[in-house]
């Protein structure tokens, strides 16, 4: 039988003494998976700080594990002038961007990527009979603050961007840099919950979905000229990462567009964003509906 999320209580149900009248069912199911993910993600960082020691070391060696990406960047740049067309602090501005929104959503939903284990040792189980969203505990669970590390060092390098580049701001090119962001920090934790939710039928499928994540931020970090056509319209008009830095990023420098996009797809992201979240909540719940449980 397929494995359901649990009933919740209705307004018939009955309430404690002294308690708001007002019933569990009637709660949004978006603030009932937010609260949710707030008391884990709180629980998991007490533990966490509960050995200081352990996470100044694992957050350090986080940060210096990441910047080694930037460091061959610029071993590149140590034999080349430009790469592509792009010289080193205009590569620096797309792989802080890339880097900064991947680090977001890997410290808030990278746990997703876990749900094929659960799957497989029947865990998943566990989670089903609590009256919370599933996927709020999910991406919660072993709430990783380290992760910081990467994010630390992804604005570092985002900053010498900044700072080095010599850009003619103008107050939508200001306005673009936190849009991007967080708009790319969205469409990645989307494809996160997509590929955990591939999970429920191949439950072995963590490095495919690491393929579009971890692999789908290194290719943001270079420009769009050093790939083939084909390679760049995949990125765009089948999974849309160019939408997290490349797109938007280039509108920033005033650079052309690959593929010959019109200027104002630079201000798409957030309805991207909107789109990919649609599509993964339609994955999420077809995965969760068909999963069966281990018996286990």
């Amino acid at each position: 039988m397929a494995a359901r999320e649990p009933e919740r209580p209705g307004n018939g149900a009955a309430r404690e003494p002294g308690r708001p009248e007002i019933a569990f069912a009637d709660r949004s199911r978006l603030v009932e998976g937010v609260r949710a993910y707030g008391l884990i993600a709180a629980m998991w960082l007490r533990s966490t700080l509960a050995y200081r020691a352990s996470f100044v070391m694992t957050t350090i060696g986080n940060f210096v594990m990441t910047g080694a990406d930037f460091i061959t960047v610029m071993l590149m740049f140590s034999h080349v002038d430009a790469l592509g067309g792009y010289t080193l602090p205009e590569v620096a501005l797309l792989y802080g961007v890339s880097a900064t929104s991947f680090g977001l959503c890997d410290l808030l939903v990278g746990s997703v990527d876990r749900l094929g284990q659960r799957v497989r040792d029947g865990t998943l189980d566990t989670l089903l009979v609590r009256p919370v969203p599933v996927l709020a505990q999910v991406a919660a669970d072993r709430f990783a603050l380290r992760r910081l590390g990467r994010i630390t060092q992804a604005l570092l390098v985002l900053g010498y961007a900044l700072v080095t580049l010599d850009i003619a701001w103008t107050p939508l090119k200001v306005l673009m840099l936190p849009l991007m962001v967080l708009s790319g920090a969205a469409i990645f934790a989307a494809v996160f919950v997509v590929g955990a939710a591939f999970q429920f039928f191949a439950q072995d499928a963590s490095e495919v979905q690491n393929a579009f994540t971890y692999g789908g931020t290194t290719l943001l970090q270079y420009p769009p000229s050093i790939f083939a056509r084909d390679l760049v319209r995949g990125v765009t008009f089948v999974v849309p990462l160019a939408f997290v830095s490349w797109l938007p990023a280039l509108y920033v420098l005033g650079r052309d567009y690959p593929l010959g996009l019109p200027e104002w797809v630079a201000f798409l992201p957030p309805l991207v964003a909107g789109l990919c979240w649609v599509l993964a909540g339609l994955a999420w719940r077809t995965g969760l509906r068909a999963y069966r449980s281990t018996g286990s």
